[in-house]
């Protein structure tokens, strides 16, 4: 018995609380008391040697606590429950007049129009097949299993028998393999290899992220400038870059390519962030270099990728937030000459998901901007990636309209995500995916889906349910955000 269950029964064992025989009709079937029960309640027990409470409240106090734990605790049954950090940050309104969602919410898919000339690439190798399951179902899960684009699988070495018929179980989509040639895939034949495998080795000695990994630095240039190259790709107008093991977190009922298309896009991305100095000491000052080579005027996308006034006052290395590797150091590091009064922010989209038309890759101008840069040795010299390059292609070619923020794809790679949060009062009801119905895990996986997250005030997902062990990056100081928003228009609200 508790202490103060042990002072109530002694007290009522005083002889002010002596029961009596138990009249007809009493609430209380074994024993009554002298007076009323509610003469019973009012009176007062000692909780301890100076604080006395009536009997009622005590008795009913546990009650009260349990019922308010209910109300307050419980979550709705078709949501999930996301870390405080999330559910309580405020997701802000975009101006929309040039770039606004294709979809907010959830439509019922349209699968009788005729699908655009459009396919989803992957970039892998045989040993990287579960990442690339775990991409495939996803993908599959919360687009494809409507839409049917076909995959192209690409590899520098030929995908074995075990990774191809492995694939085939997890999509009725058309799939092709294509190996890369030497020629797409190697430095190019004028560099001198002793000295390229020199600077490489230099990079992973500098701790640089994978600058020391020759594999990596091919895998740069050829999605840089040379993918859309390969001649299985030739027969299309679009592409959606697929990466082994990346996560989609939202339903995504409406067909992308289509909507590209008709409204003249030509460039689609859903995270941007920024670049880590060490591994572009030098891109920006060529790319500025070839821009005022060739007299190309800004249409309003090159300033997303400036420095603004705001952040040149600041001084000091600081962290951004998204991780440590995102470091954003003193700005006369990043650019110690300013390439005439510009100065690189570091902003990039982040290709490793890009839907974008193959034209704008294929044209003159782009080709004429890898050549410049390709010839500057800067793929293996330094270690240039290719979401910088494509970022700041698309700063000196397109327009802010021609470029289009996928804010309604919930999507996650590594320890970065965006969650867009759901769009209030525009859920509909799912229809299960089960690969496989005698399979438990199937079964399990598909039912996790049913339980999406709660409606957001400026959400504008469908049926997104976000993991919950690290930030939505949109809203972080490592985020790019705020520059697109700038150039399209700001926000409008707080």
């Amino acid at each position: 018995m508790s202490s103060i269950g042990r002072r109530i029964h002694r007290q009522l064992g005083d002889s002010k609380y002596l029961p009596v025989p138990a009249s007809a009709g009493s609430i209380f079937p074994t024993a009554s008391l002298q007076g009323t029960p509610l003469d019973y309640a009012k009176r007062r027990v000692r909780i301890r040697h100076n604080i006395s409470a009536p009997l009622g409240v005590v008795l009913l106090l546990p009650f009260v606590l349990v019922v308010l734990v209910i109300r307050f605790v419980q979550v709705p049954s078709n949501t999930s429950l996301l870390p405080s950090r999330n559910r309580l940050a405020d997701i802000r309104a975009m101006n929309e007049s040039i770039d606004a969602p294709f979809v907010v919410g959830c439509q019922v898919p349209d699968t009788s129009r005729p699908r655009a000339n459009a396919v989803l690439v992957i970039l892998a190798r045989n040993k990287e097949l579960d990442g690339v399951i775990d991409s495939i179902k996803s993908v599959e899960r919360h687009f494809n299993r409507w839409f049917h684009y076909p995959y192209l699988f690409l590899n520098d070495a030929e995908f074995n028998s075990t990774f191809k018929a492995t694939i085939f179980n997890y999509t009725e989509s058309k799939v092709e393999f294509g190996v890369i040639d030497k020629e797409l895939w190697d430095f190019p034949s004028w560099t001198n290899q002793e000295e390229v495998k020199e600077s490489i080795a230099l990079q992973g000695d500098a701790a640089i992220m994978y600058g020391g990994m020759e594999s990596y630095h091919h895998m740069c240039r050829f999605y840089s400038g040379q993918f859309y190259k390969h001649p299985m790709l030739a027969k299309y107008d679009w592409y959606w870059r697929v990466e082994p093991d990346v996560k989609y977190f939202c339903d995504i009922t409406y067909d992308p390519f289509l909507y590209m298309e008709e409204r003249g896009k030509v460039y689609g991305f859903t995270i941007i962030i920024k670049e880590l100095v060490d591994t572009v000491p030098n891109l920006f000052r060529y790319a500025s270099g070839f821009r005022r080579s060739r007299n190309i005027t800004s249409q309003g996308m090159w300033e997303v990728f400036l420095q603004k006034d705001k952040e040149e006052k600041e001084s000091g290395p600081k962290t951004s937030g998204v991780g440590d590797q995102f470091r954003i150091p003193d700005p006369e590091m990043i650019d110690p000459e300013a390439m005439n009064g510009e100065k690189y922010n570091l902003c990039h989209f982040w290709s490793n998901f890009e839907i974008a038309k193959l034209d704008f890759f294929r044209s003159k101008e782009y080709n004429d901007f890898f050549e410049f840069l390709d010839r500057s040795g800067g793929f293996w010299n330094e270690r240039w990636g290719d979401a910088p390059v494509h970022s700041l292609a698309a700063g000196i070619f397109l327009a802010p309209s021609q470029v289009h923020y996928f804010r309604d794809i919930g999507y996650r790679h590594t320890t970065i995500q965006h969650c867009p949060g759901n769009a209030p009062r525009k859920q509909l009801p799912r229809t299960p995916y089960i690969r496989d119905p005698k399979s438990k895990k199937d079964l399990e996986e598909d039912r996790y889906w049913d339980h999406w997250d709660i409606d957001r005030d400026n959400g504008v997902g469908c049926r997104c349910r976000c993991d919950t062990d690290i930030m939505d990056v949109e809203g972080n100081d490592g985020s790019c955000i705020p520059s697109w928003v700038d150039a399209v228009g700001g926000w409008t609200s707080d």
